[in-house]
């Protein structure tokens, strides 16, 4: 297993990552948030869990190695695949996930692209004695506008579902005004799933 890259970042894309490693550029699956820390030119160190898969080998980066942890725990859970699993750190971190399922929160699940209500009541239960509690108190919180710009944070999220970049766009604008009545700290998780109810789409 690799379990974590270390390096300069040669090249960033909506949802990768390229890490240059003795040479060697690896290309790592990342969320949005992840991404938006991440500098072309600059040093990086992303924990990672390789996935494979009989015609893949697909390599998933993380902030820090709690989040993998995560990552590799909520595929435990029968239904969840990385895709999936990524899809809910993109939407909430760590401990809002602990908290989420500690509290039997299913709004919170319903929230990630993918997960319906009954999925949401499915995960709960097999996930209630595998996540664990949550670590802090400050690092629950949904993802909400880092580094980059929510319109930028949004938008990548949307490619990354595999929207085009034209119904990413307009899915974006016709979020704008549930964004600024949130004023200058809206919830990304929050307008990704109001986004994709405009786009009539559901995953």
């Amino acid at each position: 297993m690799i379990a974590f890259v270390t390096g300069p970042v040669a090249a960033l894309a909506p949802t990768t990552a390229v890490i240059e490693v003795g040479g060697v550029g690896m290309a790592v699956q990342c969320t949005p948030d992840t991404l938006s820390t991440l500098r072309i030119g600059q040093e990086a160190r992303l924990a990672t869990s390789l996935v494979v898969r009989e015609d893949s080998l697909t390599l998933y980066g993380f902030a820090d190695d709690d989040e993998r942890q995560v990552f590799e725990l909520l595929q435990t859970a029968s239904g969840v695949g990385p895709r999936l699993a990524q899809a809910m750190l993109a939407v909430h971190r760590p401990d809002a996930l602990r908290r989420a399922v500690a509290t039997g929160d299913e709004k919170a699940l319903t929230a990630v692209p993918g997960i319906g209500k009954k999925g949401a009541q499915k995960l709960l239960l097999e996930l209630r004695d595998r996540l664990g509690a949550p670590l802090g108190t400050g690092a629950g919180t949904p993802l909400a506008a880092g580094p980059a710009p929510w319109r930028d944070q949004l938008h990548t999220a949307l490619v990354g579902l595999g929207y085009a970049t034209r119904e990413a766009e307009e899915a974006v604008e016709a979020v704008a005004p549930q964004a600024e009545a949130a004023g200058g700290d809206p919830q990304v998780g929050q307008l990704l799933k109001a986004a994709l109810q405009t786009l009539n789409r559901t995953r």
